[in-house]
């Protein structure tokens, strides 16, 4: 039986730390790509330092001369992403960085595998869902997405001038009952404009918002606040750390609460099973919890290069399942087609739609009307539950 008392932390970053600049660049070309064809292939890295941003990897287009097209473009989509961000800085500036494009075309020996439907690659990926939250999230890595993304909002609307781009937050929630019912610790660092500006003064303009968005009673008099606790945080976003591609994984996914593959998503066309594959377990477990048939479930899928069906699909529900975690397997087989071409046509995956999966995570989001966060979606439900 898992433990129903306890403290869990969790952490996220903003759209300006370091890493995430290099997420939103690798997806933004990705979308670019898949823009001009849906079976554009793409694994693109990027990275960034003081006054630079080298883009590298491999992408592949049908038409030679749209491929061309859109290398042309890579530089301009870069320096949109770091705008829109709102890097302006001496040293970091989106009009100003020098930007490098290292990319090419994909290997044949890779996409020789790729073109039978087999996956991109072999590895494991996992998924995960729980009733704590509305959204069947871990509440803390939800709440700290939230807040970062509530600065971001206000900072890019003006009313809070002195913040910047740069943040990380952190919360420790505690469990009764196996729910969480008290923030414990806010920790949150943000970047800001002003030298002058003290750790109390970074509080008073960040406590309201953080409030907004945490549940009534979340925050108590035990709350301890840890709001820029080394002082200034003036110098941030590539200038102040190295950022690069794919070092997010787990606040790109459950904050730790479950586990993780070790495959990082941006960047990857849907091809790459570590990217679709790890979206098709979160959409399974999510409707495995929606369904009723369990509080919290994980699904484990592995897949092996130029091999279409997955190896192995693994269930756990951790004593809450209403039916045998055996059965649930089962259902999952006869209820979704987990080949990679099978996913790619069940979630939609071949759409420009990634750029806004860069930060705040990419699960826990509301599904778009254009097919975004399609790996959210709650329409598994019947279907599984008609095969138990």
């Amino acid at each position: 039986m898992s433990r129903l008392d306890y403290t869990f932390t969790s952490e996220s970053v903003s759209e300006g730390h370091p890493d995430k600049v290099c997420d939103r660049i690798s997806d933004a070309i990705l979308d670019a790509l898949l823009t001009e064809e849906k079976e554009a292939r793409v694994a693109c890295e990027t990275f960034a330092t003081t006054n630079c941003v080298v883009i590298g990897g491999e992408i592949g287009l049908a038409d030679k001369d749209r491929l061309q097209d859109v290398m042309k473009s890579v530089e301009g989509i870069a320096r949109r992403c770091i705008r829109d961000i709102g890097y302006e800085q001496e040293k970091f500036h989106w009009n100003t960085c020098e930007i490098q494009n290292r990319l090419h075309e994909q290997s044949s020996h890779i996409a020789q595998g790729v073109d039978k439907d087999g996956a991109g690659d072999q590895g494991i990926m996992f998924g995960y869902a729980t009733d704590e939250t509305p959204e069947l999230m871990p509440a803390p890595i939800l709440y700290s997405h939230a807040i970062l993304r509530r600065l971001a909002e206000v900072r890019k609307a003006g009313q809070e001038p002195t913040l910047r781009p740069d943040a990380k937050t952190q919360l420790s929630l505690r469990y009764a009952g196996g729910k969480p019912v008290e923030v414990t610790s806010v920790v949150l660092s943000t970047q800001h404009a002003d030298e002058g500006q003290t750790s109390a003064d970074i509080r008073e303009i960040v406590e309201p918002y953080i409030r907004e968005v945490l549940p009534a009673g979340f925050l108590t008099e035990a709350t301890e606040w840890w709001v820029n606790p080394t002082g200034t945080f003036v110098i941030g976003g590539p200038d102040g750390d190295a950022g690069l591609t794919g070092r997010k994984i787990i606040v790109d996914t459950y904050g730790g609460a479950a586990p993780h593959g070790g495959g990082a998503f941006s960047g990857k066309d849907p091809t790459k099973v570590d990217r679709s594959a790890a979206y098709a377990a979160r959409y399974l477990a999510k409707n495995v919890v929606a369904a009723g048939l369990a509080k919290r479930c994980t699904i484990q899928l592995s897949y092996a290069i130029g091999v279409a069906k997955p190896l192995s699909i693994y269930c756990e529900t951790y004593g809450t399942g209403q039916v045998d975690d055996v059965a649930i397997e089962k259902a999952i087989r006869a209820s979704m087609d987990l080949t990679p071409l099978g996913i790619r046509t069940h979630l939609e995956l071949n759409r420009p739609i990634y750029e806004r999966t860069a930060a705040y995570g990419h699960f826990g989001r509301a599904p778009e009307a254009d097919g975004g966060f399609s790996w959210e979606r709650t329409d598994l439900v019947g279907t599984l539950t008609s095969e138990i």
